[in-house]
């Protein structure tokens, strides 16, 4: 059997791809290493394997194994001998969580697990043992639960979980606190735990295409959090539909008109519905604006510095579009700032 290598003077990886194996035997190998502790790398992809080789323990020394599209459906228990083991990729095969052998967990060095596009209806619990995983990829699943253990997980760094049937998360999510990238996107999430916003070193947040109508308030306090994709969601859709203003009707504008105008009126003079109506106006919060509104508002979402630290996004509602940008009062400075954060809003919610 022809072995094909990154470099024909280095056998410590072995690319055995695409070679219609059915049984992996590593003939082929054997010939061309001395030292069987040497092989570093196995790329075994694209293949027909069912299972994961028991014999791949006779190579000691591996660091990365990718077993990729492939119809393994049983990881043999003898992958815990594999000490030295960090990176294992088994994307698109058919495992789910009986697949796993019970002593999976006792991978020591295993910091890469990539288990996405297989058959997890239940998350694994043995890969909550793996307490020096960094990456875990277990997207394209159908898992609808994440359970409590995934706390111990302590030095984990990227979390996928996109493309499952996820409801909720546990609170327990917040106990990663090493977290830069957090992926989950395509799942039916309703809304987020408030421990979330204690991973204080999430740079990446994808919540894109789920059922979120809210945030917790506390997301603004994660100071390096700087991509957020939340297109899909209903709280994005409800904010472009009612971003579009409604003119006001004609019994708006009269209602308008009288208030602006400040013209006298009372009980004897109209009927009592307009009378009510005419009180409930409520003033445009435009400084630079003296008009009022009824039913038909202009939804503004204005930041604000809070105690110099942060800057918090706060709805508030204007008489017409127009009173957006018709605010002489406030400094050139002011108007920048503004137009940047609104540019920074339809970024994180348009995605």
């Amino acid at each position: 059997m022809e072995v094909t290598t990154a470099d024909a003077a280095d056998l410590s990886f072995v690319d055995l791809s695409r070679r219609g194996l059915e049984v992996f035997t590593g003939d082929g190998i054997h010939d061309r290493i001395a030292n069987k502790a040497a092989l570093k790398g196995l790329n075994i992809s694209r293949n027909l394997l069912t299972t994961l080789p028991y014999n791949l323990v006779q190579f000691s020394g591996l660091v990365e194994i990718d077993i990729s599209n492939n119809n393994v459906a049983i990881i043999s228990e003898e992958i815990a001998q594999l000490r030295n083991l960090k990176t294992f990729t088994a994307k698109n095969n058919v495992i789910h969580q009986a697949s796993l052998p019970k002593n999976f967990g006792e991978c020591p060095a295993l910091e890469v697990l990539n288990l996405s596009g297989n058959s997890f209806v239940d998350f694994p619990l043995q890969v909550t043992e793996l307490t020096n995983l960094k990456a875990l990829y277990i997207g394209s699943n159908f898992i609808t639960e994440i359970p409590r253990e995934i706390e111990l997980l302590r030095r984990l760094e990227i979390l996928y979980l996109g493309g499952n049937r996820l409801h909720e998360l546990p609170g327990e999510i917040g106990a990663l606190k090493q977290l830069t990238t957090l992926a989950l996107s395509d799942n039916k999430l309703e809304r987020l735990p408030s421990e979330l916003t204690r991973l204080t070193n999430l740079q990446s947040l994808s919540l894109h295409n789920n059922q979120l109508t809210t945030l917790p308030t506390q997301i603004i306090t994660l100071n390096n959090l700087c991509a957020l994709s939340l297109r899909g969601n209903p709280l994005v859709v409800r904010f472009v539909r009612d971003f579009a203003w409604q003119p006001p009707t004609l019994l708006e504008l009269a209602a308008r008109s009288v208030k602006s105008q400040q013209l006298m009126y009372s009980y004897s003079d109209l009927p009592v519905n307009l009378c009510h109506y005419l009180n409930q106006a409520k003033k445009c919060v435009n400084p630079a604006c003296k008009g009022v509104y009824f039913n038909s508002k202009v939804e503004n979402i204005k930041f604000v510095d809070f105690c110099g630290k942060y800057r918090l996004p706060l709805m508030q509602y204007l008489c017409s579009p127009q009173c957006r940008t018709s605010s002489p009062s406030s400094s050139s400075s002011e108007s920048e700032s503004d137009d940047e954060d609104k540019n920074r809003i339809k970024k994180v919610l348009l995605g």
